[in-house]
Order: C-alpha cells, then sequence, then structure tokens
C-alpha cells in the first residue's frame, strides 16, 4: 500500500502489505461491523492474496465520522479512494450489507474505468434484483429498534443490555439499516467474472431461494454453498467459510496465470 494518498489510507488502514501478493481482495462488512472483523483472515487465507478490509465512515477508528445513508454516495466516494489500490488483479468479499456494496462498486468500476473484478464472493446477502420483502426498521422507534436487532441475533445480550453502549452503536445501525433499505437496484449487463455465493442453512432472513438468483448476475459461472450458522455464520462457521475462500481463491489465481489475466 505504498505511495497511496492519505484518504485512500483512512478507508484501508488494516491492510497488510504483501511482496508475494499476486491478487488483492476487498472485504466489506455487514451492518455495524468494522474492518477488525477481517483481522485474522490474512492469516488463513493463502499468502498470495492481500486482505485488504474497508473502515467504513462511523465506525471504529471513524467512530466520530457520519455513517452514509445512501449506496450511490457511498459508492461515489468509494470509487475514487479505492483506485488508486488496483494496481493488481483484485475480487470482492462483502457480507449481507457488504456484498451490496461490493455489487455496486463493481458495477462502477466496470463502467466508469473498464476495470472488472477477477471475482465476487457475496455472502448472507440477497440478490439485488429480487423483490424486497423486509419491511423498513430503521426509522422505528427507540423500543421496537431494540426488537428488530434482537430479532436478528446479531447483537449480543451483553450489548443490548448495555444502555451506554447501545446509546453509540444504534445511530450506526440506523445508518447502515437506511442504506440497505433504501437500496433501489437498477437492471445492469451481467458480469464475466465468477460469482461465489455464501449462506447460511439456519438463516431465516436471507434463505438459499434469495441467494440462487445471484445466478442471474454473471454471464460466468456462479457457485453457491450453505453453511452451519445464523445470518452470521460469517462468525460462527469462519474456519469454513476461510477454507472454502481460500480454495476459491487458489483456483482463480492458477486460473488467472494459465489465461494471463489481468
Amino acid at each position: 500500500m505504498n505511495n497511496i494518498n492519505k484518504i485512500t489510507k483512512t478507508w484501508f488502514q488494516n491492510g497488510r502489505v504483501s511482496e508475494q501478493a499476486e491478487l488483492k481482495m476487498f472485504c466489506f462488512p455487514y451492518a455495524g461491523g468494522t474492518s477488525l472483523m477481517f483481522n485474522k483472515w490474512a492469516d488463513l487465507l493463502p499468502s498470495t492474496v492481500q486482505v485488504l478490509p474497508v473502515e467504513l465512515p462511523g465506525r471504529g477508528v471513524r467512530l466520530k465520522e457520519p455513517a452514509y445513508i445512501s449506496l450511490p454516495e457511498l459508492i461515489d466516494e468509494l470509487e475514487e479512494v479505492i483506485w488508486p489500490l488496483l494496481d493488481k488483479p483484485f475480487v470482492f468479499f462483502g457480507h449481507s450489507m457488504g456484498a451490496l456494496i461490493a455489487f455496486e462498486l463493481a458495477r462502477t468500476l466496470r463502467h466508469k474505468y473498464g476495470r472488472e473484478s477477477q471475482a465476487l464472493f457475496v455472502s448472507a446477502c440477497r440478490a439485488p434484483q429480487t423483490p424486497k420483502i423486509e419491511p423498513i426498521t430503521y426509522n422505528l422507534p427507540h423500543d421496537e429498534f431494540i426488537n428488530e436487532l434482537i430479532k436478528m441475533d446479531g447483537t449480543s445480550k451483553a450489548v443490548i443490555e448495555d444502555a451506554e453502549l447501545m446509546e453509540m452503536i444504534i445511530p450506526l445501525l440506523r445508518a447502515d439499516f437506511q442504506l440497505v433499505q433504501t437500496y433501489e437496484y437498477l437492471p445492469g449487463t451481467p458480469f464475466r467474472c465468477p460469482i461465489n455465493i455464501y449462506g447460511g442453512l439456519q438463516d431465516h432472513h436471507i434463505p438459499r431461494e434469495l441467494l440462487l438468483p445471484w445466478r442471474e448476475q454473471t454471464s460466468s459461472r456462479c457457485s453457491l454453498r450453505m453453511l452451519p450458522g445464523d445470518h452470521f455464520f460469517i462468525r460462527s462457521s469462519q474456519a469454513q467459510l476461510l477454507k472454502l475462500l481460500a480454495r476459491d481463491l487458489q483456483e482463480l489465481m492458477v486460473y488467472s496465470r494459465a489465461h494471463g489475466a489481468s
């Protein structure tokens, strides 16, 4: 990550420098998540992959910055800060909200710069073109909003019961939920790169039937793997997920070497 500007470093400050990297993997978190959720991934993935987690405003070391509530506005900013880092082949990984960010950012980079990700890895996120069935929750009154968080089972009981901590977290979660719930899909040309989909076997929010239509977003190969766990299997089944990712990334690099992909 040498020779990049200060603003770009703010967004990708936890990425490790890898001299032998053949491929960069940019990772985007779920709603309320930080770049720290990807902190150990570099140790469990091929050394030829440089893991670059994004740190979005409103969380982590950027807690004092306002979080984005509009996906198009976030993408406009991200495309500029990520561009200096696209000096090697790259892929995107995103979980839930992060998958939506990865998808729209990849479409923007292809449209504006003619650069396409080598692959998209989307996790626990319904295909963007599927009809919205989830209710709007980002603007619910406080107690109702808390109940929705409990239903999602993504926030621990200890955190829910910590009023001071929740006071800090709720504005971020509302912003992230608004970003997702106000997203409007616009049809576009399918990607030429593969799409690898991951889902949770016990994820009642994003079941298999909402994941399968991702295959319509690519003219290349598409795979779906279901792992044990609910919507946050990325935590409970992390070791299994990373084994699958490592294998998929290794196969991708072998293919790229053989075909001279850039």
